[in-house]
């Protein structure tokens, strides 16, 4: 009855509030190009956003980030990368916008493979770390 499902409410806010006190690792890595330019998470964000989207401004806009300065982080990664991350197609309607080129797909294929495995190894590692 009614008793009963308070009591279950009451428990499960407790497991929810327990659970978000509970320290949870969090790592940041980069993939550094030339010894200064960064790729991380946050750019592996956008770059999916752009090809779900397809339009750099749409993508860049829903991050909340300045057109301008990621325009210029994506010319600065690709001249340092040597490879061309984004494909542009001028104007609107379904032929414009911009794409991921095949080696941009590669590359963040790669990078978010490289990501889920640190990711498990420091999900194990500290579950060791932090055993009671």
């Amino acid at each position: 009855g009614r008793p009963r499902a308070h009591a279950l409410a009451v428990i499960r806010r407790a497991a929810r509030a327990s659970a978000a006190r509970a320290p949870v690792p969090k790592v940041k890595i980069w993939v550094v190009f030339g010894g200064r330019v960064k790729f991380g998470d946050g750019r592996a964000d956008l770059l999916e956003r752009v090809e779900r989207l397809g339009s750099f401004k749409k993508a860049v806009g829903e991050m909340g980030m300045s057109y301008r300065a990621a325009w210029g982080y994506f010319r600065e990664l690709e001249r340092a990368a040597g490879i061309q991350f984004l494909e542009r197609h001028p104007g609107g309607g379904p032929a414009g916008g911009s794409r991921l080129t095949l080696e941009g797909k590669r590359f963040l294929t790669r990078y978010r493979r490289f990501r889920r495995g640190l990711d498990a190894r420091v999900a194990a590692h500290f579950a060791r770390s932090f055993e009671a």
